[in-house]
């Protein structure tokens, strides 16, 4: 039997044209996929990406095929899907790493990422470090150290968009329009891990927020922005490629009771009906 939990991600820090491809930072929060791998039979009501990602581990470890007619994947995760939480790739990646385990082998966080982005674009929850990735081809992976200490209250929309339907839209014009904004975004990311600074890295979420309502703009953006304004939060970020948005704070120096009074207006809880109260955390697959 082996274990993995891997975090969700609140939308991206920063997404956008950077060093000359779409490439993206995510913001991984404390809510996590746990996946269990047994010896067993497969369940019936497998998710299919969890299914090949078992069938890619056991091609990358040149293992017989066959093993994974024997292989029982237990997929726990209340993750909401298709809203740019990174659902599947927390699924993914904790199935890579439980069914490598199971085999009493190790992925390291470059082969990782390099084998979840052959099955779809993927998150760069699945590096410990805040980290500039290509989720499309794992080209990139440039790791910031430093992780500033930050709340943030996540506002979920009924709305729901595939990745994969995000990734049919014809937005190259439009995010090379905005690669400057996202260069002095990525810049920001930088000096707010080297300085500890939540000040400077919600100043770049906010910056590529903004950047994004030109690709996928989210509903009361405007409202919201208001919002950070009025409570001195540090920022927002959003899905850039989802429907959820985050407000960065401090759940000791903000007052999320007042947060929330102003969310309960009928102008923008129309949009965002739920919230839930989350810690920035570390990325990267844990063995249980």
């Amino acid at each position: 039997m082996a274990l993995a939990l891997c975090p969700a991600s609140c939308g991206e820090i920063i997404q956008g044209w950077i060093q000359g491809s779409e490439k993206l930072v995510s913001c991984p929060v404390d809510w996590y996929s746990e996946v269990e791998i047994t010896t067993g039979s497969p369940l019936p009501d497998e998710r299919p990406l969890v299914r090949a990602m078992v069938n890619l581990v056991l091609k990358h470890w040149q293992l017989p095929s066959h093993y994974g007619q024997e292989i029982r994947i237990d997929c726990c995760s209340t993750i909401p899907i298709a809203k740019g939480m990174a659902s599947s790739t927390a699924d993914i990646a904790a199935t890579a790493v439980a069914t490598s385990r199971h085999f009493g082998y190790s992925l390291d966080e470059n082969t990782l990422a390099r084998l979840c982005v052959m099955l779809e674009p993927t998150d760069s929850t699945v590096f410990r470090n805040l980290t500039l990735f290509d989720h499309n081809t794992a080209r990139t992976r440039i790791a910031c150290e430093g992780l500033p200490a930050m709340d943030i209250l996540l506002l979920e929309s009924p709305l729901t968009l595939r990745t994969e339907d995000y990734h049919r839209l014809a937005r190259g014009q439009m995010l090379r329009a905005n690669a400057h904004e996202l260069d002095m975004a990525w810049q920001q990311v930088q000096q707010a891990c080297t300085h500890n600074s939540p000040t400077l890295l919600a100043r770049a979420a906010t910056r590529s927020a903004v950047a994004s309502q030109n690709l996928l703009p989210k509903p009361a953006f405007s409202e919201l922005l208001a919002l950070v304004e009025a409570c001195d939060l540090y920022g927002l970020n959003v899905a850039h490629s989802g429907s959820v948005v985050g407000l960065f704070l401090d759940r000791h120096k903000h007052d999320v009771e007042q947060v929330s009074w102003h969310l309960d207006k009928p102008e923008l809880v129309v949009h965002w009906p739920k919230r839930h109260l989350l810690r920035m955390v570390e990325g990267g697959v844990k063995e249980g």
